[in-house]
Order: structure tokens, then C-alpha cells, then sequence
């Protein structure tokens, strides 16, 4: 499959000439700019599937989390909204509040337990979404300066070429420039995506760690109602031993 007609049609027949023109110390930095692009392309696709199944699926979690009358409940179908990072931070609570018997007593003896064991699945779950990010940031980063490093090594190479023809003139500079400075373009079409999409992406996160904390503050808030409605009935009973 002859795949000119296509590039030239996207990027110019022009620009595709140059790039076949270039030397092979500008085709390498072409090739290593080519992958770091379809790396942080593939990770900046991946990261929105991921990110926009997740925002999806909290918004179910929470409400069928605010319509179950037990935390049991929500367990027995937390499973369905798995791609939500909120499931995590529920189960991380849920399986303390389990170890501690109040599943079946309704009595929290150590809420301070059940709140750290959210904070680390609340941790857990920002890791596995930052995972491969950092690959973002080192491309917007270093592939600015790879593609400099090109356009000056084709500079240097353009005037060499100039002093041993021993033509002073426009006309005779301009190929070498303009060939060394597609390696410049290339860093910076593939630095300017990978920067957008850290940002972009980082920010997203930030919000679902805030969403998660809100969460686990709820689910707290749940945990303690219990203990709340079993603490007057327990006085009640002290007051009465007291008067016999």
C-alpha cells in the first residue's frame, strides 16, 4: 500500500519532499520524534477512555449508593461500576468496617481505622490513574530540544555545504534551512499535544482525588449514623441502672 498519496494529502507533498531530502542525522531525529508522538498519542487516547468511563460510572455509583438502605447493598453490586475510582475507596472502607463486625452489629469501634483505609485506597486509585503520565511530561519536555538539536546539526551542515561551494546566496542557503528546520516543526508538533494533554488530564484528577475525599467523608458520615442512633438508647439505659 502506497502510503505518499495519504501523507502528502495531510501534511503537504512539499514537506514530505524535504523529509526525504533530509540527512540521516535528521531522519534519525525524525524516527525518535515519531515514536515519542505515537506513544503519547496512544496514552492520550487511553487516558480519556479511561478518565471518561471512570467520571461515567461515579455518577452511577453514587446514586445507587444514596438509594441502598444498607452498605451491604452497595457491596453486593459495587462490582458493576468497577472503571469508577469511588468502588475502590468503598471497598478499601467497607472491608474495615467488616473486619470490625459492624456489618452484622452496626456498632463502628474504630471510624479513625475505617477513614485511613479509605486514604490509601483513595491513594491507590489516583496512582493507577497518574500511571504512564510522566511519559507526557518528559515528551513535552525533551522533544523541543531533540528537534532543535536537528535543525542545528542541519544548520551546521547547510553552511559547510555553503563554504565549500563558495556561493554566497539565498538561493543557495534556503534547502539546507528549511530542511533543517522541519526537525524543529516535528519536536514541536509532538511536544504541544503531550503538554495539552498532561495538563488537561492532571486536572481531571485532581477533581476525581476531591470527589473521592467528598465520598469517603459521606460514606462516613453513613458509617456513624448507627452509633449516633444506638448512643441515646445505651444512656437511656445507664440512667436507669443509676436510679435503681
Amino acid at each position: 500500500m502506497n502510503l505518499y498519496p495519504l501523507l502528502a494529502a495531510v501534511v503537504g507533498g512539499e514537506i514530505i519532499d524535504l523529509v526525504g531530502e533530509t540527512g540521516p542525522v535528521a531522519k534519525t531525529v525524525l524516527l525518535i520524534l515519531l515514536i515519542f508522538s505515537l506513544i503519547s498519542w496512544a496514552i492520550i487516547l487511553s487516558k480519556w477512555s479511561v478518565l471518561r468511563r471512570a467520571r461515567v460510572q461515579s455518577g452511577r455509583f453514587v446514586r445507587a449508593f444514596r438509594k441502598a438502605q444498607r452498605l451491604q447493598d452497595v457491596a453486593a453490586v459495587a462490582e458493576q461500576f468497577r472503571p469508577s475510582p469511588l468502588v475502590g475507596v468503598f471497598e478499601g472502607g467497607f472491608e474495615e468496617y467488616r473486619r470490625q463486625g459492624a456489618s452484622s452489629t452496626g456498632m463502628v469501634r474504630n471510624p479513625l481505622s475505617i477513614q485511613r483505609a479509605m486514604q490509601i485506597a483513595n491513594s491507590e486509585e489516583l496512582t493507577r490513574f497518574e500511571r504512564n503520565l510522566p511519559w507526557l511530561a518528559i515528551t513535552g519536555a525533551v522533544t523541543p530540544f531533540v528537534g532543535l538539536f536537528g535543525t542545528v546539526w542541519g544548520i551546521i551542515d547547510a553552511f559547510q555545504g555553503l563554504g565549500n561551494a563558495g556561493a554566497a546566496t539565498l538561493r543557495a542557503v534556503a534547502p539546507g534551512i528549511s530542511e533543517a528546520l522541519i526537525t524543529t516543526a516535528a519536536g514541536l508538533f509532538t511536544a504541544i499535544p503531550a503538554v495539552i494533554g498532561y495538563n488537561h488530564y492532571m486536572q481531571q484528577i485532581r477533581e476525581f482525588g476531591a470527589r473521592m475525599d467528598d465520598f469517603g467523608l459521606e460514606l462516613l458520615n453513613v458509617v456513624d449514623r448507627p452509633a449516633a442512633q444506638a448512643q441515646p438508647a445505651r444512656t437511656r439505659e445507664s440512667v436507669v441502672l443509676e436510679e435503681r
